[in-house]
């Protein structure tokens, strides 16, 4: 987790939940700011989801503890076997990252040994943290995936720039290349995993509203160009070098290359209507990139000889380009969709 918003919201449910357990002269508090520890969630619906999960389970916990303490009062063993049947309940019913909290519930109410009063309070600590952590992740800094999600495919796609930029003549020193592209990768899976939570809340919360599934499919492509870019990279590390060529092929590669790299840069500015009306984007997904390919089929076909890692890399070239006009499409789409929505009037498609 890196430090952020998330952080001190996190901070900030733990006073909630210490200070509610002293304003209601609960003890101990320190449980119900472990329960707060555990519920603050990268998304508002993670949120409910797991509050909801954790009533349900706890719950089931607390009923068997509670049982289980009448019947065995304190003994270990019994302890340990209630709580590898509440662990075997938990993945069953598929609410795994519930098994922590519910265990403390189980071991407290079982530490009892079947007093109800311990055991409603042990339960009233935990939601009132998990109530607490639920409160702040709505009001303060509320996740907002979609920003998240935007702001980082900047970010992303200038380091990638900049090693695409830079692959083909070789100028960055091996080690530091090796390291962006690592960083790069990481980065790629960070955006993988902000999509599927702003994919998981638009479809459970926004009822798959038909303006918010043709978004995601904006950004799905915004995320798979990123994906197309970064396997030329593996290509051209993996054959390029090796490969028989000349400067000219040097040179039709890297000047290809910087032509995708602005086009896609279009693209996003295009996405966040950046661009000036009468700006035209250069054709580099399209003709552009058919003629590259025919260009390197040609020289194959003429030379084949060595010239195999080299077609690779221009396969791996062309994928790019067409995962980035296919983009170019969707957003012009999208902003034809949405004009025609706010005017009232049909697009006519």
């Amino acid at each position: 987790m890196a430090f952020g918003a998330r952080v001190l919201k996190t901070g900030i449910a733990i006073t909630l939940a210490l200070f509610l357990a002293g304003l209601l002269h609960m003890t101990p508090p320190v449980i119900a700011a472990v329960a707060a520890i555990f519920a603050v969630q990268p998304s508002i619906y993670r949120s409910w989801r797991y509050m909801w999960e954790q009533v349900q389970t706890n719950v089931l916990g607390a009923v068997l503890a509670m049982t289980a303490g009448l019947l065995f009062s304190k003994d270990p063993v019994a302890i340990g076997l209630v709580c590898v049947l509440i662990i075997a309940i938990c993945l069953k019913l598929k609410m795994e990252e519930t098994v922590g909290l519910t265990l403390v519930t189980v071991v407290a109410v079982m530490d009892a040994a079947g007093d109800w009063h311990f055991a409603l309070n042990r339960f009233v600590l935990i939601m009132l943290g998990l109530g607490s952590a639920f409160l702040i992740n709505i009001l303060f800094f509320p996740p907002n995936p979609r920003k998240q999600f935007i702001a980082q495919i900047h970010s992303v796609f200038a380091k990638m720039s900049l090693l695409l930029r830079t692959v083909i003549s070789n100028e960055v020193k091996e080690v530091v290349f090796r390291e962006e592209k690592e960083e790069l990768e990481r980065s790629i899976q960070s955006i993988a995993d902000k999509y599927r939570l702003f994919e998981e809340e638009t479809k459970k919360l926004k009822r798959g509203k038909v303006s918010h599934i043709r978004q995601l499919i904006v950004y799905k492509q915004m995320l798979l160009a990123l994906q197309k870019g970064a396997a030329v990279l593996d290509a051209v590390q993996q054959h390029y070098f090796q490969a028989v060529r000349s400067p000219e092929t040097d040179t039709l590669y890297d000047e290809h290359l910087e032509k995708l790299l602005k086009y896609h840069e279009q693209v996003l500015l295009k996405f966040e209507e950046k661009l000036k009306p009468d700006i035209r984007l250069a054709p580099s997904g399209g003709k552009e990139n058919d003629r590259f390919i025919d260009t390197m089929i040609e020289r194959y076909t003429a030379n084949p000889e060595g010239k195999v890692r080299l077609a690779i890399v221009a396969a791996a070239v062309y994928d790019y380009g067409y995962h980035v006009g296919r983009l170019d499409k969707l957003v012009g789409r999208e902003m034809k969709e949405e004009a025609a929505g706010e005017t009232g009037e049909p697009d006519g498609t």
